[in-house]
């Protein structure tokens, strides 16, 4: 039973999403803003996190932050506006999904659902993948440059994996969307190039760029 942190202002939707997530089998807890968001995540960790972006006491881009210092939980956003910058802004922050209000629940719990299966696409049978100085590891979710930890998102995790599974080869975005996301599940070219942007911002920490553009087609593993 999955446990699910879901973080907004409005106590209604807050009791709509807990309801709707507890009949979908979830452990579901509660927090009115980002920081009592954090201090219940420090308690206990969820295993995915529902988050809104426009709070007070601490939004959602900055809960986001925080907790992206030190973990790499799967986060959907929730926001009342449907600009693209938000929702490009949140998925560079480490988001692993966003959704626009007003939202079926429905929708929610699909979403949710994914996003979840996307962090359990890992088995301890999965073997390590090393490329040059990176290692990634499927059956703890770590990837590592030399001896340095490397934190990255479900999604970002799931891409890099599927461009080191292949070094060489040259991925579509249609096609590394089908692999980080599953079959038949929709996000824009926007939103995927935001995903390999931020892997590539964590690895220049380390001197590497581990994705290549290949202009007109799409990304392949880089130098690392």
């Amino acid at each position: 039973m999955s446990q699910v942190l879901v973080v907004d202002d409005d106590p209604h939707l807050r009791e709509v999403l807990r309801y709707a997530l507890s009949r979908a089998g979830h452990t579901v807890r509660e927090a009115p803003d980002g920081k009592e968001a954090l201090r219940l995540f420090k308690l206990q960790p969820a295993d995915l996190v529902v988050l809104d972006v426009v709070m007070p006491e601490l939004d959602g881009i900055e809960t986001c932050r925080a907790l992206r210092q030190h973990s790499a939980v799967p986060i959907v956003f929730l926001s009342s506006r449907d600009e693209e910058l938000d929702r490009v802004l949140g998925l560079e922050m480490g988001g692993d999904d966003y959704l626009t209000k007003p939202f079926s629940t429905r929708e929610l719990v699909a979403r949710v659902k994914a996003v979840l299966r996307r962090a359990e696409m890992r088995t301890p049978s999965d073997p390590a993948l090393k490329y040059g100085r990176i290692r990634l590891d499927p059956s703890t979710h770590r990837v590592h440059v030399d001896a340095a930890e490397i934190v990255l998102t479900v999604t970002e995790f799931n891409l890099l994996r599927a461009l080191m599974a292949h070094p060489g080869r040259v991925y579509t975005r249609e096609q590394l969307t089908d692999l980080a996301y599953g079959d038949g599940y929709h996000v824009s070219e926007r939103t995927l190039d935001s995903h390999i942007r931020r892997i590539r911002q964590k690895f220049r920490e380390h001197a590497l760029d581990p994705v290549e553009t290949v202009h007109g087609l799409g990304y392949r593993l880089g130098t690392a």
